[in-house]
């Protein structure tokens, strides 16, 4: 497919959302992309990160020369040696985002072997050693751990660099590295980790989603507004950072044989209305390929009629908890156990491979559940209702991981538990 977006704003945009997920200081990072003539368009040099415009964007032409206002980024250098050794790399990304440098000054290299997803989006990892920021011995460094043919590197004492065919497959690449960053950092405050073995990863890959193509009829008035709603959630999510760009999928039943779910290999917090794909029964809307989690929220919907929205999402905080065996209490304060009750424990690969058991952990007395390396399920009423939930969820997740490193955890009594059951007709 042809990009028609000019190098100037996806430059830009993307560096607007970094920026915006504090994935970079007003400072720090730069982003280059390398159009088909050999020009490398680059973010400037010592310009505001939070306020850059497209005028801001400088153009490193092939002939060596230079067009813009600004002088290129001093970490052009290691761009133009990246560029230099992989001919199949078309964009870059450099920041400095917190989880990845905490890695780089402990000189190591996350595993991303905690959720298929993130092991499969970041590549070839490598580690770069230190040389002095804008030299060209950082680029010789860092060029030479990409020839070996790394997509995800880090770099000793600085930051992280990630490569891509292009902006956007560098930004996935870059956010889903941070992402598995922040993970192991939360689930080390809570115990062992649990890593994937190839078999582990293999099953997720072979997943299939086995739907015929259909024309769907016009749209009732209900079905725009879960699509609106889905959208703004989805676009809320991501920025809030319960969602990524990569994983978790989220649907909402337009009536009792279908449902409206988001597409898969898309980019979540740019989906628009006519991005999201209605599944009934068999078939799924042509010209569309929904979630691979489909089949999931299907049989999810089929057994618990009172379930109006699901969603498999990735919140840092309580994805730790599933990649650790340590125990997720939400009998922490009355909020936490009024939306969630109590939590479940799916074991790694039933989403996989028996959706109708999958099922059987969720309730409406157990409106979510963990997936072992996999985030966790939420379901409601409304896709405001389950937004919610997801919400309160990654919250409680957060203050226990937070009070762990304050002393010991005091959970409210059976004699409250009860009382909130009386009060809220908590079944």
């Amino acid at each position: 497919m042809r990009n028609l977006v000019h190098p100037r704003d996806e430059i830009m945009q993307t560096m607007d959302r970094i920026y915006r997920y504090r994935m970079t200081t007003t400072s720090g990072g730069n982003l280059s992309i390398r159009d088909n003539e050999g020009n490398v368009w680059i973010s400037p040099a010592r310009v505001d990160k939070g306020n850059l415009t497209r005028d801001d964007i400088v153009c490193v032409r092939a002939d060596g020369t230079v067009d813009g206002k600004h002088p290129p980024s001093s970490e052009f250098p290691f761009h133009r040696a990246i560029y230099a050794a992989r001919p199949d790399i078309q964009s870059i990304v450099h920041a400095h985002p917190v989880a990845l440098v905490a890695f780089s000054i402990c000189r190591q290299t996350p595993n991303t072997r905690l959720f298929h997803q993130a092991h499969n989006v970041c590549g070839k990892l490598g580690f770069a050693p230190y040389a002095c920021p804008g030299s060209e011995a950082l680029g010789e460094s860092i060029a030479q751990t990409f020839a070996s043919g790394c997509d995800s590197v880090i770099l000793e004492n600085h930051g992280v660099v990630v490569g891509g065919e292009s902006l956007p497959r560098a930004f996935e690449r870059f956010e889903a590295f941070e992402f598995a960053g922040k993970t192991l950092v939360k689930a080390n405050q809570l115990g062992s980790v649990r890593f994937l073995q190839d078999k582990h990863l293999q099953q997720a890959a072979d997943r299939a989603v086995d739907f015929e193509s259909f024309d769907p009829p016009a749209p009732t008035p209900n079905e725009q507004e879960l699509r609106k709603q889905l959208c703004d959630f989805l676009r809320r999510g991501c920025r809030q950072r319960l969602l990524i760009s990569t994983e978790g999928s989220f649907s909402a039943r337009v009536d009792k044989k279908s449902f409206l779910i988001t597409p898969s290999q898309k980019d979540r917090e740019l989906l628009t209305v006519e991005d999201l794909v209605l599944v009934s029964g068999d078939g799924r809307e042509s010209g569309k390929l929904a979630s691979r989690a489909a089949r999931a929220h299907q049989a999810i919907y089929a057994a618990h009629p009172a379930v109006n929205a699901i969603v498999f999402a990735h919140p840092v905080n309580a994805t730790a908890f599933s990649v650790t065996d340590s125990t997720f209490d939400v009998r922490t304060i009355p909020e936490s156990y009024v939306f969630l009750r109590d939590v479940k424990r799916v074991p790694y690969g039933v989403q996989y491979r028996d959706y109708t058991e999958l099922a059987t952990y969720v309730s409406e007395a157990s409106p979510a559940a963990m997936l072992e390396n996999d985030g966790v399920i939420v379901t409601g009423r409304s896709v405001l209702d389950t937004f919610d939930r997801l919400e309160v969820l990654e919250s409680t997740a957060e203050a226990v991981i937070n009070a762990k490193a304050i002393g010991e955890i005091q959970t409210m009594p059976e004699a409250v538990i009860d009382e909130l059951r009386r009060e809220f007709n908590l079944s």
